[in-house]
């Protein structure tokens, strides 16, 4: 065969993709082409990450969607902080005739006139002091004390309610001590509504029998008495001299979100960093 021929086999050979191992005609001339052809798929299958580290790319992944959910949740946060002390901010207002219209009235001031029944005075405890007067304030000082709750009957509406006067130091809690502070007769009371408080975790149950309340159990409290379910806490304003100190109230949620965006977002950088140089960076090409 002529050289001719045997380059012409050779072309078409290549030009065709023949498997490993063809030989040209009679001369039985081996194609180059096809070993080249086959080494580089079985590089290129080399390459490649195993399948079990497609699935510990779900690692750096679901972090960053952890993060992500984060941000929102920060969002949500802020407004909702920022919402409360709008509300605090407002002007009072009567409280509505309907128990159901104070469900979305927390943290709404609202105002109040009748007259105060001390002998059926509660003691909300141990309670440190806050020191803003506005009742809104997240200040306070690390002295220990109890906060006073006393039946309060409304001239205009009839109705007995609940109001939270303010704090009073340890040493003042029995009422004997605080004679001026007992104010008679018909008063004006602004305060802030609150809801009924659920036990947290750790936090002894209430002591009815000894009058030590340890959380804000509205229900209970209204029950023991024979008042309406219904609780404001007074405003700074609202204090008389030798009584409890008003603007006990502390708006405030924890917001520890940026933590948690920080965390999160950290922990998908550096796990995604650490699965491209195990399966990609040390790879042989």
């Amino acid at each position: 065969m002529s050289p001719f021929s045997l380059s012409r086999v050779t072309l078409q050979c290549v030009r065709k993709g023949s498997q490993c191992g063809l030989f040209a005609a009679k001369n039985r001339t081996f194609c180059p082409g096809t070993v080249r052809s086959a080494s580089q798929t079985a590089s290129r299958s080399s390459s490649l990450p195993p399948p079990h580290a497609w699935f510990l790319l779900s690692i750096p992944a679901a972090a960053f969607g952890l993060g992500t959910w984060q941000v929102q949740r920060r969002q949500w946060k802020l407004d909702l902080i920022k919402d409360m002390e709008a509300r605090t901010s407002r002007l009072p207002i009567p409280i509505p005739a309907e128990q159901q219209e104070l469900e979305t009235m927390e943290y709404r001031p609202v105002k109040v006139r009748g007259s105060f029944d001390h002998s059926k005075e509660m003691h909300l405890l141990p309670r440190s002091l806050n020191t803003h007067d506005t009742g809104g304030g997240m200040g306070a000082r690390a002295q220990s004390g109890a906060q006073v709750i006393t039946p309060f009957h409304c001239s205009d509406t009839g109705r007995t309610i609940l109001v939270n006067r303010g704090w009073v130091s340890k040493k003042n809690i029995n009422p004997a001590t605080r004679p001026d502070g007992q104010v008679t007769g018909e008063v004006e009371v602004t305060g802030l509504v609150r809801l009924n408080e659920k036990r947290a975790p750790f936090v002894p149950k209430n002591d009815i029998a000894h009058n030590r309340w340890h959380y804000r159990d509205v229900e209970a409290m209204a029950q023991l008495t024979e008042a309406q379910p219904i609780y404001i806490e007074a405003v700074g304003g609202s204090t008389v001299p030798g009584g409890p100190i008003g603007g006990q109230t502390r708006v405030q949620l924890r917001n520890e979100h940026m933590q948690y965006i920080l965390t999160w977002y950290s922990l998908s950088i550096l796990t995604a960093i650490g699965w491209y140089w195990t399966y990609f960076k040390k790879v042989p090409r």
